[in-house]
């Protein structure tokens, strides 16, 4: 005769549910939050981009135009290239003024020398105390020209400044070209986003948004040319012809609400994530300076160097660029802009 004994039988059973039960609350948490992090507003742009318009062929050649001046005729510039530093920031300068804006200069010392950062504003007609801020750096890593980090991001701020000339929205526009992003001003009190975001926290400036274009301005079709940190690999794209809008998770509204409104006028692909800030790449940029102060920030980006295989080389030259992809990026980044600006 063949007896059961059910408490043994019990124990055995709930000692192999139990750990399935905590796998999948384990696999369920991580689900929710993968899809918290990237789950986005509408559908990136898939397929051809259509030709460039007459306005977005202006747009190219005048991108194209800065980037070969910073990089080319400039060159490496930082506080120990300190004349081609200045060179760039007379040129900024020149070229904000020259299109008819007020520039404002914020200047601190830096390793014994003077440097600068750039702002100019265009005044919001209802909500004037609401602002919105994109920055971008005009410095580079020491021993690079800094065509694509970070010319193509300053290029892009000079171009946007030209199509926002005259528009007045119900926000505050401000337009700032930032000094001493790279090593080892970065997370510093001489890094010049930190400079200008801790003074606007002092002044009790009210920030919704900040955008940094960082590293903008290489896109390719080719194959397995995008690299992601762990696991996002298995979420995003694997060719690296996008552009990417980046946050920590307090900025998810904004990086949401601001790739909605460039998939909205673009014929581009765009990928956006709202990530811990600490994820290797996720905070390098002067977005993060903002977060530093309490404001919401995101970087506009090409990866760099999860795509880019000259990032913080000397090769960082301004022919590796596709100035076509950038001009369609730069356009759309000034519909995001004014999409922000707007009630």
């Amino acid at each position: 005769m063949i007896t059961t004994n059910h408490s043994a039988l019990g124990r055995g059973i709930g000692l192999w549910i139990t750990p399935v039960l905590l796998l999948a609350a384990v696999v369920g948490v991580l689900g929710a939050g993968i899809w918290y992090m990237t789950f986005m507003p509408d559908k990136s742009w898939s397929g051809t981009v259509p030709p460039l318009t007459n306005e977005e062929q202006q747009i190219h050649d005048n991108l194209k135009r800065h980037v070969e001046m910073l990089a080319e005729q400039i060159g490496e510039r930082n506080v120990w290239s300190a004349e081609a530093l200045a060179a760039a920031a007379t040129y900024i300068r020149n070229t904000l003024k020259d299109l008819g804006y007020k520039v404002a200069v914020q200047s601190f010392n830096s390793r014994e020398l003077m440097v600068q950062n750039f702002e100019v504003e265009l005044p919001g007609n209802t909500l004037p105390k609401e602002i919105v801020v994109l920055g971008a750096h005009y410095d580079t890593v020491v021993g690079t020209p800094g065509a694509n980090d970070n010319a193509s991001g300053i290029a892009a701020l000079l171009e946007i400044a030209r199509l926002l000339t005259g528009k007045t929205n119900a926000r505050t526009i401000r337009l700032v070209a930032f000094v001493n992003e790279e090593a080892p001003f970065y997370f510093s009190d001489e890094m010049g986003s930190q400079v200008y975001a801790t003074r606007s926290r002092d002044r009790g400036e009210q920030i919704n948004a900040m955008l940094s274009l960082e590293t903008i301005g290489y896109y390719t079709d080719e194959a397995d040319s995008q690299k992601y940190p762990f696991p996002f690999n298995y979420f995003f794209p694997d060719t690296g012809n996008f552009i990417g809008f980046v946050g920590n998770l307090s900025s998810r509204r904004l990086v949401k609400h601001s790739l909605a409104a460039f998939r909205a006028s673009s014929a581009f692909p765009s990928e956006g994530v709202a990530a811990p800030g600490w994820i290797t790449g996720v905070a390098w940029s002067d977005h993060s300076s903002f977060w530093q102060a309490g404001y919401p920030a995101i970087m506009i980006t090409d990866t760099a160097f999860y795509r880019y295989p000259h990032y913080h080389r000397v090769t960082d030259t301004a022919e590796k660029l596709d100035y076509m992809s950038l001009a369609r990026v730069t356009r759309g980044l000034a519909d995001v802009a004014i999409t922000l600006a707007g009630n």
